[in-house]
């Protein structure tokens, strides 16, 4: 099994938590959750995040809006929907959960060996 494989499922995993927690200030438009979610060293291109953004907005969890640009075509700005925002609270808290279960787990099997 290579680690780049599972490295690359974790990723997957809470790519949907971290958008959702992207545009839980204000509204983005897709150039700017990817350089976020880069900035933060989640490798993400075009490809995986439009098809996500329709499933998401799909869902109820986010909105849309054209805006016009100063320097080219409209932009579509994406924003949690009031459904969205509740979504991402209870994915918080699912969150803050499996982090805490995860460290208890990885903290025993250190102390465990030493």
């Amino acid at each position: 099994m290579k680690i780049e494989n599972t490295k690359a499922q974790m990723r997957k995993g809470v790519l949907e938590f971290c958008i959702l927690t992207v545009l839980k200030d204000e509204d983005a438009y897709v150039a700017e959750i990817l350089d976020t979610l880069k900035n933060a060293k989640l490798l993400v291109v075009e490809g995986t995040i439009y098809p996500l953004l329709t499933r998401l907005k799909n869902a109820g969890l986010l909105s849309y809006r054209w805006e016009e640009s100063t320097s080219g075509p409209p932009r579509k700005y994406y924003g949690l929907t009031e459904t969205g925002k509740l979504f991402l609270k209870e994915l918080n808290t699912t969150w803050n959960e499996l982090q805490n279960a995860v460290n208890i787990v990885t903290n025993q099997k250190k102390h465990q060996n030493e």
